[in-house]
């Protein structure tokens, strides 16, 4: 039972994030999520560097939210996960992803690796999602600031 519990949350957590490397629609993605009214999706950093750091964006409506905040900043390419952890015991799931990111307004864009916490319900539906991401240099992408600091 042990073993089959995580191969389920692994096959979760990877289809979710394949929704994301795909490009799937909003709708694809939030049809992981739960039902439940408690759902989360909360990306780490100052709230002061961008509209979707720092804020709690609980419910269907939030996650929604979140979804489209994201979409009107970033777009991004070569999104890739891998190292996949997973607690069967407390159903969760960790993972590393990587990509390409560009702050549309400014076209400033960046290499990053980015770390996704993931929790499951029993249905294995994401209950939680956060995410640990670069927001430097997405405050300096928004700022169209990101140029400056590399050297040629």
């Amino acid at each position: 039972m042990p073993h089959r519990k995580r191969a389920e949350l692994l096959d979760a957590a990877t289809a979710f994030c394949d929704s994301f490397a795909q490009k799937k629609s909003p709708d694809e993605i939030l049809s992981h999520f739960s039902i439940d009214d408690g759902i989360l999706a909360y990306e780490h950093g100052l709230k002061e560097l961008a509209p979707f750091l720092g804020r709690e964006f609980r419910g269907r409506q939030g996650v929604q939210e979140y979804f489209k905040i994201i979409s009107s900043c970033l777009s991004y390419e070569d999104m890739r996960f891998a190292d996949y952890v997973v607690d069967a015991a407390e159903n969760r799931v960790a993972v590393r992803g990587m990509a390409r990111f560009t702050w549309t307004a400014t076209g400033d864009s960046w290499d990053e690796t980015f770390a996704y916490a993931l929790k499951f319900d029993d249905e294995r539906k994401v209950t939680s999602y956060e995410i640990w991401a670069d927001s430097g240099a997405a405050y300096l992408a928004s700022k169209g600031r990101l140029k400056e600091l590399r050297v040629e």
